[in-house]
C-alpha cells in the first residue's frame, strides 16, 4: 500500500517542483502554496456532487450509451464542474493577496490548486485499479490537470495585470475559465467517446486512441512553451512601495570659535537668543561682608550672538535625501536598504523597470500609463 500511495503522488510532487523552480522572481511563501494545494483537494467534493447530479439528468435524456452522450458528459458536465471549482478557489484565495505581484505567480497558484485536485483523484483511481492505472495516469491525467492549470494561470495573470492598469479584467477572466474547460472537455470527450464505441465500432476506438495521444503531445508542448515564456517574461505589475522622504530642515553648521575684543563669543542655533554684553568694569559689586571700600570689578561675561536662520534646502538636496532613505520591501514584509534582506537573507529583486508618467506622474511598469494611457518615453527604452 505505501508503494501504491507513492506512485499516486510522485507525478504530482514532480510537477509542483518543476513549476515552483521556474519562478525566477520572488518565490511564493511555502505555507501559502500548501494552503492552495489542500484547498484544491477540497474542490473534488463539489465536482463529485455536480457530476452526480448532471449524470442523473443526462441518463433521463439519453438512457442508452452513445458517443453523443459521452461528449455531452465530458464537455458540459465533467470539465466545467472541475475547472470552475479550481478557478473559484484560486480567485478567492489569491486575487487580493499581497503575494500576487508578479505575472508568473498566477501559473504557480493555478497549478498548485489543480494538482491538489489531481492528487486526491489520482489516489482514488490508483487504489481502485492498481499499479497499471498509476503508471498510465502518471503520463496522462496528472500532467493533463497541470496543463489545464497553466492556461488558466496565463489568462488569470493577464486579468490581474489589466486590473492593476485601470482596465477591465472581465475578458481575461472569462478566458481563464473557458480555455481550460474547453481543453479539459476535449481531453475527456476523446477518452469517453472511445470507451462508448468500444463494443460497436472497434475501429473508431483505435482512432480515438491515436487522436488522444496526438492531443496529449500538442497539449503538453503548448503548456511547456507557455511556462517557459511566462517564466522568462515574468513582470512585476504591482509597483514597489517607496518610503516618503522625511520632512526636516538640516541643522545649520556651527560657527567657528571667535574672539571679540579679548572676550569669547558663543553662537547658538536659535535665532531668537538675545545678545548679552559684559558688565562695565567700573561698576562695583556689593558684598554682604565688605572688607574694603575699593570697588570690585565684575567678571567678564560671554557674548552670545544669534545665527541667521538656515536657508531652505534646494530640490536637488531634497532628492538626494529622499533617495538615501528609499528602500525595498522583501517578500517577508521587511523594509531594507541593503542588497539582501536583513530578516530572511533574500536578495533584492533585480528587475525593477518602474517609470513615472510625464503627463500625470503615476508610477507604471508597462509600456503605457495605467492612469492616462500616455506611452512610455522612448528615452527610457534604451
Amino acid at each position: 500500500m505505501p508503494f501504491t500511495f507513492a506512485l499516486a503522488l510522485i507525478p504530482v510532487v514532480g510537477l509542483l517542483l518543476f513549476i515552483y523552480f521556474n519562478d525566477k522572481g520572488e518565490k511564493e511563501p511555502f505555507g501559502f502554496l500548501v494552503g492552495l494545494f489542500f484547498a484544491g483537494m477540497g474542490t473534488t467534493v463539489s465536482a463529485i456532487i455536480i457530476e452526480l447530479i448532471g449524470g442523473v439528468a443526462l441518463e433521463l435524456v439519453f438512457p442508452d450509451t452513445s458517443i453523443l452522450k459521452a461528449i455531452i458528459l465530458a464537455c458540459i458536465i465533467v470539465a466545467p464542474a472541475e475547472e470552475l471549482g479550481k478557478f473559484l478557489i484560486m480567485r478567492i484565495m489569491t486575487w487580493k493577496s499581497k503575494h500576487f505581484d508578479h505575472s508568473y505567480d498566477a501559473i504557480v497558484y493555478a497549478v498548485f490548486v489543480s494538482l491538489g485536485f489531481a492528487a486526491l483523484e489520482n489516489i482514488k483511481y490508483v487504489f481502485e485499479r492498481g499499479i497499471g492505472a498509476a503508471i498510465l495516469r502518471m503520463f496522462s491525467a496528472v500532467p493533463g490537470h497541470a496543463c489545464f492549470a497553466v492556461f488558466m494561470g496565463f489568462f488569470y495573470s493577464k486579468a490581474k495585470m489589466a486590473k492593476e492598469n485601470g482596465k477591465s479584467s472581465f475578458g481575461y477572466t472569462i478566458l481563464a475559465l473557458i480555455v481550460p474547460i474547453l481543453i479539459h472537455g476535449v481531453y475527456d470527450a476523446i477518452l469517453m467517446s472511445g470507451t462508448a464505441a468500444y463494443e460497436d465500432t472497434p475501429v473508431l476506438t483505435g482512432l480515438s486512441v491515436l487522436l488522444w495521444i496526438g492531443f496529449l503531445v500538442i497539449m503538453f508542448a503548448g503548456s511547456v512553451v507557455v511556462i517557459i515564456y511566462s517564466s522568462r517574461h515574468d513582470k512585476r505589475f504591482v509597483p514597489l512601495q517607496e518610503e516618503p522622504a522625511p520632512m526636516y530642515n538640516p541643522a545649520p553648521a556651527q560657527a567657528p570659535y571667535q574672539h571679540t575684543y579679548g572676550q569669547p563669543a558663543y553662537t547658538t542655533a536659535s535665532p531668537f537668543q538675545p545678545t548679552y554684553r559684559p558688565a562695565s568694569s567700573a561698576s562695583p559689586v556689593q558684598s554682604m561682608y565688605r572688607t574694603s571700600a575699593a570697588p570690585v570689578a565684575a567678571p567678564a561675561q560671554p557674548v552670545f550672538r544669534p545665527l541667521q536662520p538656515a536657508p531652505a534646502p534646494s530640490p536637488a538636496t531634497t532628492a538626494v535625501a529622499a533617495a538615501a532613505v528609499i528602500g525595498w520591501t522583501c517578500a517577508c514584509g521587511t523594509v531594507n536598504r541593503a542588497k539582501f534582506c536583513t530578516e530572511c537573507g533574500k536578495p533584492r529583486p533585480v528587475e525593477n523597470k518602474n517609470w513615472f508618467c510625464p503627463n500625470c506622474g503615476a508610477p507604471s511598469h508597462l509600456n503605457f500609463c495605467g492612469k492616462c494611457g500616455t506611452p512610455k518615453p522612448e528615452s527610457l527604452n534604451r
